[in-house]
């Protein structure tokens, strides 16, 4: 069975200018990123609780909750609603502690890891059936400290490892643009090439 394409793109994230640069804004990183690529500008959507931008030519919404993390499923389930997106057209983006930086996962509903944001979308869509970007942001190595190295910014070659793996994932935009989710999976869930020593 064939899926659809993506009608809305939510960027996962903080508001305010002491979690931009945070790691559990990543979303938010690729959702500014994908905007300015399509030409789409964010304005403040008070009835969609977030920034929301309209990218006409591709047909597709984006969206930046400005609920905080935990409360993204109230922005989200706004504009799927008011707009009649089901959730198979929903692509999530979002950090992802167990994947290293550098590193992306493309995948279909399955498991929520923990993750406050996906878990509250899931409670406000009735599902866990919609696709996720995860962009890979590593561990801290300790449990207890997950909450504290989410909200830090990365170091600096993490951050680079960051940002390429987002421009990777914006280079294969027109695979998720016209549902070729199986190319745009295999692009990016493969791990890219380690340099020789």
């Amino acid at each position: 069975m064939s899926q659809p394409a993506p009608k809305l793109v939510v960027g996962l994230g903080n508001p305010g200018a002491e979690y931009a640069e945070t790691r559990h804004n990543a979303g938010f990183w690729f959702c500014e990123r994908l905007a300015r690529e399509l030409g789409a500008s964010f304005t403040k959507e008070a009835r969609f609780h977030g920034q929301a931008a309209n990218a006409r030519t591709e047909g597709v919404w984006l969206l930046m909750p400005q609920t905080f993390m935990n409360r993204s499923g109230q922005s989200v389930a706004a504009l799927a609603r008011f707009y009649r997106i089901a959730p198979a057209e929903i692509l999530v983006v979002h950090d992802e502690l167990d994947i290293p930086p550098g590193q992306l996962r493309v995948k279909f509903g399955g498991g929520l890891g923990g993750h406050n944001g996906l878990k509250d979308i899931t409670a406000h869509l009735g599902t866990q059936d919609f696709w996720r970007l995860r962009i890979g942001i590593g561990h801290p190595g300790d449990r207890n400290e997950v909450a504290n190295f989410v909200l830090k910014p990365p170091r600096r070659e993490e951050s680079d490892l960051i940002d390429e793996s987002i421009d990777r994932a914006l280079l294969a935009w027109p695979l998720f643009a016209k549902a070729d989710w199986n190319a745009a999976t295999q692009r990016l869930n493969a791990r890219p090439a380690v340099p020789k020593a």
